[in-house]
């Protein structure tokens, strides 16, 4: 139960005190929201255009997918997975009907863990007659693929690897999609790309490019792995960002908004067999209570976008971002993104900054990505309402600076 009787500076206190420093919080307490609104103790409202990163999927406080929580904790929350958990075998079920694609799934419990088992399926297929063959793995300048010891290796943001040397052996650069031909050699064994980079601006890749790139490491016989931890899970406006480029992966690995906030990564890959019992695992991954919160999640987006709601709320939402553009041309350069995945190109950093600080006085979280990119991740069923609300606020802010 939320304890109202903490004072935000006594919180803020142990926070400083208890928690190692990873985080540069913002001193703000929210105790619970509805859909795409959230609330402080005192009741001050905000509209959440940021949903913890694009985690909360079908918004706060849904109530369909916090009574089938609470059933599920009620019955189990956690068995070991050499016992059959019946979520799991249904949500991975569910994962691949609703993609069509021919695949199998590793449930993990984070984006990292994701791309950890993506990263280990490609070094097994790289292997021949139980030794090192093909081992390089390359990915892209401004990348993010997330915080162990590899991923952030295969990370393309020097910064983030300032501290932490020495890294894994076995990860290439290419400075862009055209660079990825000039970097792969005869030890290349995969290539692990975001679609639309999440931390690096909201870039989306040229589709033609992209399904190019595709024809030719099929070829070569070179995975292609689309890191959809950020664009997956409807937040396009499909269920995957790979159906919008019409490709179909090796590898695919998925993780924040499939829980609606309980923490689960998948793993969909297409060679069925390439792991044996023992290659990898996870303790909690998939278990009784993420499955069961996952399964749920899909149920209420599929309905969102067999009803039309879905894609009627994404042009809404560009459609406010066009206008934002239009209206303030000192500030913002261009609309990029796509489907609820967007964003707005800053003339600055400062600028990007001051957007995002102003917004906040005026009640409204977003988000920031790459150098100058104001980003948006929403609620997927953030309502018309909402939007307007927030957008709202958001021109109130702009027209401060």
């Amino acid at each position: 139960m939320f304890d109202k009787n903490y004072k935000i500076d006594d919180l803020m206190g142990f926070d400083e005190k208890y928690v190692l420093p990873t985080y540069a919080r913002t001193k703000i307490r929210f105790s619970y929201g509805q859909n795409a609104k959230l609330y402080t103790p005192c009741s001050r409202e905000f509209i959440d255009f940021g949903s913890g990163i694009g985690v909360c999927s079908v918004g706060h406080g849904n109530e369909k997918l916090a009574d089938s929580i609470a059933q599920q904790a009620r019955d189990l929350l956690h068995l070991s997975n050499l016992y059959l958990i019946e979520p799991q075998a249904l949500l991975a079920k569910k994962l691949i009907e609703l993609c069509g694609y021919d695949m199998r799934v590793f449930f993990s419990n984070s984006g990292a863990e994701a791309n950890e088992c993506a990263i280990k399926i490609a070094r097994k297929f790289g292997e021949k007659d139980g030794k090192m063959d093909r081992y390089k793995i390359v990915t892209l300048e401004s990348s993010f693929h997330g915080r162990t010891i590899s991923t952030l290796k295969a990370t393309g943001q020097d910064k983030m690897h300032v501290h932490f040397a020495p890294f894994p052996d076995g990860f290439l650069r290419a400075k862009d999609i055209d660079d990825i031909y000039n970097v792969v050699d005869s030890k290349t064994c995969a290539v692990l790309i975001e679609l639309i980079q999440g931390e690096g601006g909201i870039s989306p890749m040229d589709k033609q490019k992209v399904q190019e790139l595709a024809k030719f490491l099929k070829e070569k016989n070179i995975l292609l792995m689309v890191d959809e931890v950020q664009s997956g899970i409807y937040r396009t406006g499909e269920i995957f960002a790979s159906k919008v480029y019409g490709i179909t992966p090796d590898v695919i690995s998925t993780a924040k908004g499939l829980g609606g906030g309980v923490p689960i990564g998948a793993t969909l890959c297409g060679l069925k067999n390439i792991f044996e019992p023992g290659d990898h695992g996870s303790t909690f991954g998939g278990n009784f209570l993420s499955s069961r919160a996952g399964l749920c999640v899909l149920e209420i987006l599929e309905n969102e976008y067999n009803s039309g709601a879905l894609a009627k709320i994404i042009d809404l939402f560009h459609h406010y971002l066009d206008g934002m553009v239009s209206d303030f041309p000192l500030l913002f350069e261009k609309k990029v993104g796509i489907g609820l995945m967007c964003g707005l190109v800053a003339k600055n950093a400062n600028i990007q900054k001051n957007v995002i600080s102003t917004a906040f006085e005026e009640g409204l979280l977003i988000l920031k990505s790459g150098k100058n990119v104001v980003r948006f991740l929403p609620p997927l069923t953030i309502s018309e309402k909402e939007v307007c609300e927030g957008f709202t606020r958001l021109k109130n802010a702009c027209q401060k600076l």
